[in-house]
């Protein structure tokens, strides 16, 4: 925070918000009260990220004064926005104004901010200039004062946080770390998301024949890439409830994505039924009418049932016999049912 010198009738207070390590021209040395005074009435801009100057205006009279805000400088005029409270300070009060400032993301690559004539350089360092304009409540007259701070335009570098404070205090060294930032650090950044390269549900398309061949699961076109995403991924399990009920559950539960019905304790209801028509045997003296079966039923037999919540869904029934037969043992026989949901 820095003031501004002082007048007859009102004090001015610039507060930056962010305020820059480093100033041109600063070196490995000793900071001294000028240079703190230099960064102080600074404000530090990245581009893509708003920052604020806060513009502290008091009266020191005894009458109400009128002010107006404008703020002038060698940086285009739609950075900055002006917010004020009022335009009207109280007898020894005061009134404080924000200035947003706010620089286009696409700053370092707009080839439109080089400035021409001078060996198209970047100009990164702006100076500006507040004026406020003071209108007296009783003869009308005004009195213009003005205050300067300096704008300072730098990429954000994380490198910096690892560095000393004594060279975070030079502003070259800033801009020189920043290079080494950009080259290295979209290595590491794909580094760190590495293992989404090795998830079939993330990784790019390219890869999953590479996935697939890794757990020896054949890649098939008739099945569309979400599903054969989620059959890579589940591809060991599969291979290790092969010939069982859950294996064939899961299998079809992949491909229809119909509900498991974990929670649901009657196989009959649920939305892939897989069931044995086995039953009491005819026993003389204990079977009953409509419910004994004659030698208990079929041996090696099962039923599967799908019942989609959707009456027009699109089943491939080729493509589901195809999986039954895949996964069920070899002496077992089956009936396939494709019939709505009622719930």
């Amino acid at each position: 925070m820095v003031q501004n010198l002082s007048s007859p009738a009102v004090r001015i207070q610039l507060t930056p918000m962010q305020i820059p390590e480093a100033v041109p021209g600063a070196g490995l040395t000793f900071a001294r009260p000028e240079s703190m005074d230099v960064t102080a009435q600074s404000l530090l801009l990245h581009p893509g990220e708003p920052s604020e100057m806060i513009v502290q205006v008091q009266n020191l009279e005894s009458r109400s004064l009128r002010v107006s805000l404008k703020v002038e400088g060698n940086f285009p005029s739609e950075w900055c926005q002006i917010g004020t409270e009022g335009s009207e300070i109280p007898p020894r009060g005061q009134m404080e104004a924000v200035l947003y400032f706010s620089i286009p993301a696409t700053f370092f690559e707009d080839q439109q901010a080089i400035v021409p004539g001078q060996q198209d350089r970047l100009n990164l360092n702006f100076r500006s200039l507040v004026t406020i304009n003071i209108e007296s409540g009783t003869d009308r007259s005004q009195i213009q004062h003005s205050d300067y701070f300096d704008l300072y335009v730098r990429p954000y570098s994380a490198y910096m946080e690892f560095l000393p404070v004594l060279y975070r205090e030079v502003d070259f060294i800033g801009r020189f770390m920043k290079i080494f930032e950009q080259a290295y650090q979209p290595a590491i950044d794909s580094f760190n998301v590495s293992w989404a390269n090795l998830d079939p549900l993330t990784a790019p398309k390219a890869l999953l024949p590479f996935l697939a061949h890794w757990v020896a699961w054949p890649v098939d076109s008739v099945w569309d890439l979400h599903q054969q995403r989620r059959l890579i991924r589940h591809a060991v399990e599969l291979y290790r409830w092969r010939g069982t009920r859950k294996g064939l559950r899961l299998y079809l539960h992949l491909y229809t994505g119909l509900p498991l019905d974990e929670d649901i304790g009657n196989e009959a209801d649920k939305h892939i039924s897989i069931t044995e028509p086995f039953g009491p045997s005819f026993i003389l003296g204990s079977a009953q009418l409509g419910s004994a079966i004659l030698a208990g039923g079929e041996a090696f037999h099962f039923i599967v049932r799908l019942r989609p919540n959707v009456s027009n869904i699109n089943l491939n029934e080729q493509l589901i016999r195809k999986i039954i037969d895949q996964e069920k043992p070899a002496f077992c026989t089956y009936e396939l049912v494709i019939e709505n949901f009622s719930s």
